[in-house]
């Protein structure tokens, strides 16, 4: 039986790593893309291949250009026949908080293409070879409450993007389902850079309060792996929030 071959942009640090680790448990190739992190690509893929004893190919480029998007979907279907599992895990954003008028051209530019365009134009190249398989999964990433169009304040250009994201995810759900392939987000909370490589394991042993324990990386790389299981085919279109039930927008208006 072929092995099925996942994406992960962004996936060398953070919970993009986590679910590498997780996919490739599961079996999966691994591609990983990377923007700067190359000494942690590389330990990750060793690790992986290393580890599980499957393949992992590391990709350079910022999913924020086109014409990067373009030259890794070519290097990779250069290695493999398919991308059959598409992880929009890269998302630029600013962590600076800025009202509307404070972003620059530059800044609103490069957020919006990062985290919105940049799921059109992977989205776009290799959705036909899934057709052909008659198989995909594609996943994105949201935040909380992000199917309500919500305002965030001091993140109006990253809201932006991922509301949109979150409409075109439906989209794609819709025109790809006779094709054998779904599309969904899933809306991580508020995890800590600290906790992003974290298991939940060590969430729960650090805390007593086992309903307030911090979310780490495995528990959006879990929702990701169980979603694009194959017995997973009646799941798409959805927008599942990973949150702990903390409300992540209020939190903003709480810490000033």
């Amino acid at each position: 039986m072929k092995k099925k071959t996942a994406l992960i942009t962004g996936g060398a640090t953070g919970i993009g790593k986590i679910t590498a680790l997780q996919l490739a448990e599961k079996g999966y190739q691994l591609i990983i893309n990377y923007r700067n992190s190359e000494k942690e690509a590389n330990r990750l893929a060793k690790q992986i291949e290393e580890g599980y004893g499957t393949k992992c190919r590391l990709l350079q480029g910022d999913v924020a250009k086109q014409e990067d998007c373009v030259r890794m979907i070519n290097q990779a279907f250069g290695e493999f026949p398919s991308i059959d599992v598409l992880i929009h895990n890269a998302g630029p954003y600013i962590h600076e908080r800025k009202s509307l008028t404070d972003y620059t051209f530059e800044e609103w530019s490069y957020l919006l293409n990062g985290n919105l365009s940049a799921v059109f134009n992977l989205s776009k190249l290799t959705i036909p070879t899934m057709r052909k398989n008659k198989w995909g999964r594609i996943i994105t990433m949201g935040f909380d409450r992000v199917e309500t169009a919500p305002g965030w304040i001091y993140r109006s250009a990253f809201a932006a993007a991922k509301t949109g994201l979150a409409s075109l995810t439906r989209t794609i759900a819709i025109e790809e389902a006779a094709n054998g392939i779904t599309a969904n987000m899933v809306s991580p909370g508020d995890i800590t850079t600290a906790w992003k490589e974290k298991f939940i394991d060590q969430s729960i042993f650090s805390n007593e309060e086992l309903a307030s324990r911090p979310g780490t990386g495995e528990d959006i790389a879990r929702v990701i792996s169980f979603l694009v299981d194959e017995k997973s085919s009646f799941i798409t279109g959805s927008i599942i929030p990973v949150t702990g039930g903390i409300d992540v927008l209020g939190k903003a208006l709480r810490d000033e």
